[in-house]
């Protein structure tokens, strides 16, 4: 029973540092490259309506209203709230604006190593699967709401305060052998727990920003840098044609 529980916390301890992974990559993304595709689209009408203006083409004219159409499109739930918003609700950084608190958006996609040590280390040993009481089990909950929120956003020194806090907390009891029926009943709900964990990790593994993490998995941080240089690049291209155009 021990390493059935065991194993999987290791897998949902994966699936949540995947998590964070995919959350971070997605709000630093928008954050930091969405002014490059806003300007790019911006260009892009720029240049259409520069062709239809220099051929009278109805086809040229067209296509630059298209263009200009799509600069300011209809937008949708997460742009209505500037960001601030994705699958699990609001981010961290709504939630720290709607009760006055200091904003503080990921620094980086991938925590550091210690970071990922520290919150490994604080998983395994206060996992809510492994209370053996309710009362327990909320204490784990609300303590593991705590880590979680530390490690998306690599604070390394919460994360370590918590590992203090944990170790002077009460002595979790002993785990004891209970009857067949209740082995039985254990052992059914860590399968269906195993079961909902790979679906969840199959959708962020399908998700858009997760393949792009796959093409990069030893340095996400370092993906996300080769995007702003290639954005860059065409920022600065479209520039270049346009002013040909209009010169």
């Amino acid at each position: 029973m021990e390493a059935a529980e065991q194993a999987l916390i290791e897998f949902e301890i994966a699936v949540e540092t995947f998590r964070v992974e995919v959350e971070n990559f997605s709000r630093l993304h928008h954050q930091r490259l969405g002014p490059m595709y806003a300007r790019l689209d911006e260009l892009d009408a720029r240049i259409a309506e520069a062709i239809a203006a220099r051929t009278g083409d109805p086809e040229d004219v067209r296509k630059a209203r298209e263009a200009r159409a799509s600069v300011l499109p209809m937008p949708d739930v997460e742009e209505l709230f500037h960001g601030w918003m994705g699958s699990e609700g609001l981010y961290p950084e709504a939630e720290a604006m709607l009760n006055e608190q200091p904003v503080r958006p990921p620094q980086k996609v991938r925590p550091s190593e210690e970071a990922r040590r520290v919150y490994r280390d604080l998983v395994r040993k206060a996992h809510p699967d492994l209370a053996r009481d309710e009362a327990e089990r909320g204490r784990r909950d609300a303590f593991i709401m705590r880590v979680n929120a530390a490690y998306g956003a690599g604070d390394e020194a919460a994360l370590r305060e918590l590992a203090r806090e944990w170790e002077a907390g009460p002595v979790p009891r002993e785990q004891r052998t209970g009857e067949s029926e209740e082995l039985y009943a254990r052992l059914e709900w860590l399968a269906e727990r195993k079961e909902m964990l790979a679906v969840i990790a199959a959708e962020l593994e399908d998700s858009a920003i997760g393949a792009m993490i796959k093409m990069a998995p030893e340095d996400p941080d370092a993906l996300l840098e080769e995007i702003a240089e290639k954005l860059l690049a065409d920022v600065a291209e479209r520039e270049a044609y346009l002013a040909q155009l209009v010169g």
